[in-house]
């Protein structure tokens, strides 16, 4: 696990960016794990610029996302797959054929679940994950629980999860339940994993994940057992890690 210090969203963005970017240069037909959420916009943002400059071609990328509300459809302005396709697919030459979200809508959630595993063995994997934390410790809407879950499974969302997500629609009575999210045994199946921590809101769940036992009550803290991950974070969500190991550079080996 390496960790890389960024001054500010906009540093720490540009980093994830520039990572993102060289899995794409390296593998043109490169299956990337996505994520949505305020945490990767700005990454993004910075890539659909470099895109838009000739420097990225996206046209034999694969890709799958970490989750999708459950009830809601893709054309829902707060659907993960209206999240994507605002801000990234619909700005850069990926075929939509080859960008996949899951159905909120599926009539058998646990059978979409299923079917969605499917399309990650079928894709040989996901070659590059990218993942934000909740203040909980949270990835993709694999909230703290007593086991973690392997496979996509529908997950009910926690208070904290729904408050945190409240800012987006007109009220927190209108924020789903429930949702359908690749599961632990996924995202530690991707050949790398990226980690983006923004805000002092997430500098305790960002110390527990790194220096903290490995439990499902801190669903990110199993990343530890993972032989390559990166975690960018700004200096505010680095705050309780630098207090409490007194790592005062840029890059930190753990």
């Amino acid at each position: 696990m390496r960790i890389y210090a960024a001054k500010d969203y906009k540093d720490m963005s540009r980093k994830a960016a520039n990572l993102i970017s060289a899995q794409v240069i390296m593998k043109p037909d490169a299956v990337l794990g996505l994520a949505t959420g305020s945490t990767p916009v700005g990454a993004y943002e910075q890539l659909r610029e470099w895109h838009d400059k000739g420097d990225l071609d996206f046209s034999a990328i694969r890709s799958v996302n970490l989750d999708e509300y459950k009830g809601l459809s893709g054309e829902h302005d707060q659907s993960y797959r209206y999240f994507m396709n605002h801000n990234l697919f619909d700005h850069v030459n990926i075929k939509k054929e080859n960008t996949n979200v899951p159905s909120g809508l599926a009539q058998d959630a646990e059978a979409e679940c299923r079917r969605y595993d499917g399309v990650i063995r079928e894709l040989g994997g996901i070659d590059l994950q990218l993942l934000g934390i909740g203040g909980n410790g949270h990835i993709g809407f694999n909230e703290p629980c007593d086991v973690f879950e392997k496979g996509t499974h529908v997950v009910t969302l926690t208070e904290e999860t729904r408050r945190s997500n409240a800012r987006f629609f007109s009220s927190i009575d209108e924020v789903p339940t429930h949702a359908l999210t690749m599961g632990i045994g996924g995202i530690m199946s991707a050949k790398k994993v990226l980690l983006l921590a923004s805000g002092e809101a997430k500098a305790q769940a960002l110390y527990d994940s790194c220096f903290g036992p490995v439990t499902p009550g801190v669903p990110a803290s199993v990343l530890q057992l993972h032989n390559d991950v990166v975690i960018i974070a700004d200096e505010a969500a680095l705050a309780m890690i630098r207090q409490k190991t007194g790592w005062e550079g840029e890059v930190y080996d753990n």
